[in-house]
């Protein structure tokens, strides 16, 4: 059963753009006005992160939005409660982006449950091990349909990685560099590592993200897949030019 991150990708092959922002960032209410403003900016997709106290994977830039998220009162349950009318104003499809830790304590179910509830289609949990998706959350995740997102990098094995594709659906999120998020590790320096996966010709579409922060690192990424993910520039531009309408059409037209 196709839910829109399906939809979107089966639609347009090429030159998706997709946005991470930060939950309950700047201020605590800011997150639907964040969504809406993407939303009309023609982005393709947003994952929303949802903050944790220790952000293995961010960057600075993200591991600062979290700790502020935090300290505004941003919980996962806080988050639903802020999305459950999305689906009244927002077409595009959603993910929410965070850690194992959170999750589990929310209950797995009903996290995947109010996912489905409130119109989130997928997941990404950098730290969900492949062993504990298959036997605490692949049967849910198929009953609510949500896609669980898994990233690889250029260490991942080609077995892991077919997998990945095997076990999972929506896209495969295809890590730049093995740094954290906004690293400024050289994404041409990765061409024959996306070549390699290209050549695989995965059933899953791949989005590449860590480190396209521009016009010319989105144009490279979708060279070799459907397209980029940007998070620690977007981060920064907000830090530096606002919410409003204006501010985030004039970061999308920066990139496209």
């Amino acid at each position: 059963m196709n839910n829109r991150i399906n939809t979107l990708f089966s639609k347009k092959k090429s030159n998706i753009l997709s946005i991470y922002f930060t939950a309950g960032y700047p201020a605590l209410d800011d997150t639907m006005t964040i969504l809406k403003n993407l939303d009309t900016a023609g982005v393709d997709l947003v994952e929303i992160g949802m903050p944790f106290s220790d952000p293995l994977a961010d960057g600075p830039v993200i591991q600062h939005s979290s700790e502020q998220a935090l300290l505004n009162g941003i919980t996962i349950a806080r988050l639903f409660d802020q999305l459950k009318e999305m689906r009244q104003h927002i077409t595009m499809p959603i993910v929410l982006m965070g850690y194992l830790n959170p999750v589990m304590r929310y209950g797995v179910e009903a996290f995947l449950a109010k996912c489905a509830e409130v119109g989130v289609d997928g997941i990404i949990l950098p730290d969900l091990p492949m062993d504990y998706y298959l036997s605490h959350f692949k049967t849910h995740c198929e009953y609510y349909n949500i896609s669980n997102i898994m990233l690889i990098s250029n260490d991942t094995s080609v077995e892991r990685v077919r997998q990945i594709d095997e076990q999972t659906n929506g896209f495969i999120y295809l890590v730049s560099s093995n740094g954290t998020t906004g690293s400024n590790k050289s994404l041409e320096s990765q061409q024959d590592y996306y070549r390699h996966i290209r050549s695989l010709e995965l059933n899953n579409p791949a989005l590449i993200g860590f480190g396209v922060r521009d016009k010319q690192t989105y144009e490279l990424t979708n060279q070799y897949s459907s397209g980029a993910i940007i998070g620690t520039a977007f981060m920064k531009h907000i830090n530096e030019h606002g919410i409003d309408t204006d501010s985030i059409q004039n970061f999308v037209k920066g990139i496209r």
